[in-house]
């Protein structure tokens, strides 16, 4: 490869193989991601220490991050389907040049499935389903494709249905009562339940199911030989999701929250994709894109022992349109020009609304009253505005080296209007941001002989807060997050370097990367010392602020090999070190040292694998405490007396298990895939999970 960037690339027959039920557990068995979940539905990526809205997603070449895209864990990767995906790329490091800001971790690049056209009239369809015991989940897939000389068209339809999660029984750590479900709510759906219910097997995480629908249909049309259009239309949607972390927060010793749920995630996009290809000196081919997206969210909440229930609505409409254009500018081709443009308005509204519920046989029969609910973000509407230039030069030095540079220009802007302060008194009810940075990238690939590759890589980029940054109002465990109209955005200066050797004729490959990088500006979360009443409760009052500098530092080694022509091998482990040089504080979001380990076999129609996944015991000491995103409190406690968190928790316990595969092709329509997943039924929490993971799970 000439590019000097980390880069992982999941093919289709990958996602397959894997056979994940969500795209978040397709994302964890990538080399150098490890994923956080706050609940079942849900799946928080984490790239060298930096996740959430420090993280870029990307489907088919539009953003996907948007104004309220949150600093802690994000759970939007979910909404889309791995059964729509033709590949998925992932880029690591800072990533500004080519993709703007919030790529300080990396990107995710999602490739949905495309139409080809053929000479003749071609109808291909494909039925998918999967069966899993670990939550009785049920996932379906059917997808059409109509191929004509003259277009083509793809039709997907997913739908999942997901049970109660089943932990794993089997506690090699040796806390017997860590993460179990002694108690959970029956408030669902129009039930009515006064107080906690006993939970019959406390190993089963009540609670934690919801369903899922994924839509996709691209047409592809041919305009002319040098011109070729591409309609793009994704709908998302989910059931209610259970909060399941807030649903075991503990209140005086008892369950605070009868229901805490987010409503049905919407996704909706609509995107034309115009590829030319003039082939002239000034441009050989470009793309364009534009896209509407439309996002909404909602919280809903209530209290044991309250019959208010409160509404807090979000709705995000995204405009977008940005171009990309590629210049050889010799015949050889081995000197190339990039450049392009984006430009993206986030439209965003909140509303909220409180109902009082009445009651009647233990069933909800309407709302006796309404009242008034702090929303989350301005209730008087804000706006997001993204614009931004960029160029990208690559050159072959010579046979052996390649040099690439890049250079990028972003201007945001950010308005947002409070009318209601009946609850909080703001300084100013007009909020009015604008940011401009400047990022650059160089690149250096060198192969000296056949089986050696060294790729260094020196870049920058940069966040710009967003709404959810500057003026989000929300509550958890206590704390009250109100806003700070004075942030400014964090920057990273990033140095890494990478060398891949071949052995054996290239049929074993043994690689490894490793990088440093420094924030400047971070932007973290920090209590003023003051409080607040929020919901009838009060809180300590917490703010994102702009400190000073911290580095985040790690490796990822990998290797691959071909033992033979039947069997094969693969592996990777990463690690990540975070902290702060002004508070000498970890940094939040990173993960202990994990790695996985895997040898295949395939022989005629059957295809065979055995993994060995573990991670490492995270010390409480290595915990970043004040901001609450790491999640200390999920983890087991070991002195319920000790007054200092780090005293009183543990940390995260080490953990390991192992998985077995097998695919058998009937012929080539019709196979049969079947996994064990956690053979030994081990019982572990992922790194700041606030639920704990999958116990033994067949699926086939």
């Amino acid at each position: 490869t000439r590019i000097a960037e980390e880069i992982v690339v999941l093919t289709k027959e990958d996602i397959k193989k894997e056979s994940p039920q969500t795209t978040a557990d397709l994302l964890a068995s990538v080399p150098g991601i490890k994923v956080q979940k706050s609940q079942f539905g849900g799946g928080s990526p984490v790239l060298r220490g930096m996740e959430s809205n420090r993280v870029l997603l990307v489907v088919d070449g539009v953003r996907m991050n948007n104004a309220i895209y949150r600093k802690g864990h994000l759970q939007n990767s979910i909404t889309i389907s791995p059964s729509l995906l033709e590949r998925t790329e992932i880029v690591f490091g800072p990533s500004s040049v080519i993709y703007g800001s919030d790529a300080l971790g990396g990107v995710i690049h999602y490739y949905t499935k495309t139409p080809k056209t053929s000479t003749k009239t071609i109808v291909n369809s494909e039925f998918y389903t999967r069966f899993g015991t670990v939550n009785n989940e049920v996932t379906t897939n059917v997808s059409f494709e109509v191929s004509t000389k003259k277009w083509a068209s793809f039709t997907n339809v997913s739908y999942s249905s997901f049970g109660d999660l089943q932990m794993g029984k089997n506690r090699s750590h040796g806390f017997k009562d860590w993460g179990l479900v002694s108690h959970f709510s029956e408030n669902i759906d129009a039930n009515y339940v006064a107080s906690p219910t006993i939970n019959s097997d406390p190993t089963i995480q009540r609670n934690t199911g919801y369903d899922q629908k994924d839509i996709l249909q691209k047409i592809y049309i041919p305009i002319s030989k040098k011109v070729d259009l591409t309609v793009n239309l994704q709908y998302s949607t989910s059931s209610n999701i259970p909060r399941f972390d807030r649903l075991t927060e503990l209140k005086s010793g008892s369950l605070k929250f009868a229901e805490w749920y987010y409503g049905p995630q919407e996704r909706f996009l609509a995107s034309t994709q115009l590829d030319i290809n003039p082939e002239k000196n000034w441009l050989e081919s470009g793309t364009f894109i534009m896209a509407f997206q439309n996002i909404k969210e909602s919280r809903v909440q209530r209290k044991f022992g309250d019959l208010q229930k409160l509404y807090r609505n979000e709705n995000v409409d995204v405009y977008s349109i940005n171009g990309d254009f590629t210049i050889p500018l010799t015949k050889e081709k081995n000197r190339n020009l990039s450049y392009g443009f984006e430009l993206a308005y986030n439209d965003v509204s909140s509303i909220t609304d409180g109902k009082t519920i009445a009651v009647s046989s233990n069933k909800v029969v309407g709302t006796s009253s309404t009242f008034k609910v702090q929303s989350r973000f301005p209730d008087g509407g804000s706006s997001y505005t993204t614009s931004a230039v960029y160029t990208d030069y690559r050159q072959d030095l010579n046979p052996k080296s390649t040099l690439n540079t890049g250079i990028r220009l972003t201007n945001t802007k950010l308005n947002a209007t409070w009318i209601d302060q009946s609850f909080i008194v703001l300084p100013t009810t007009e909020i009015e941001l604008n940011n401009t940075a400047v990022t650059a990238t160089i690149g250096y690939v060198y192969k000296p002989i056949r089986d050696w590759q060294i790729n260094s890589v020196i870049s920058s980029g940069f966040r710009s807060p967003n709404i959810d940054d500057v003026a989000k109002i929300r509550e958890k465990s206590g704390k009250v997050t109100i806003q700070n109209i004075a942030l400014k955005p964090e920057f990273a200066y990033n140095a890494e370097i990478g060398v891949l050797k071949f052995f054996n004729d290239r049929r074993f490959s043994l690689g490894f990367n490793t990088y440093y990088t420094l924030l400047d500006n971070y932007i973290t979360r920090e209590e003023d010392g003051t409080t607040i009443m929020y919901d009838g409760e009060l809180g300590d009052v917490v703010k994102n602020v702009n400190k000073g500098r911290a580095y985040i530092t790690g490796y990822t080694a990998n290797y691959y090999g071909k033992l033979n022509y039947r069997w094969k091998t693969s592996g990777f482990i990463t690690y990540t070190k975070g902290r702060t040089f002004d508070t000498d504080e970890p940094m939040s979001s990173i993960p202990p040292l994990f790695g996985k380990f895997e040898v295949s076999f395939k022989a005629n129609n059957i295809e065979l694998s055995v993994n060995y996944r573990f991670n490492s015991k995270k010390d409480i000491k290595d915990y970043n405490i004040s901001e609450g995103i790491d999640n200390h409190v999920e983890t087991p406690i070991v002195n319920s007396s000790a007054t200092e968190d780090v005293d009183k928790y543990f940390g995260t316990p080490s953990w390991s298990t192992f998985g077995l595969n097998g695919k058998y092709s009937v012929n080539p329509n019709f196979s049969v895939q079947g996994s064990v997943t956690n053979v030994f039924d081990e019982h572990y929490k992922e790194f700041a999970s606030g639920i704990s993971a999958p116990g033994r799970n067949f699926s086939v």
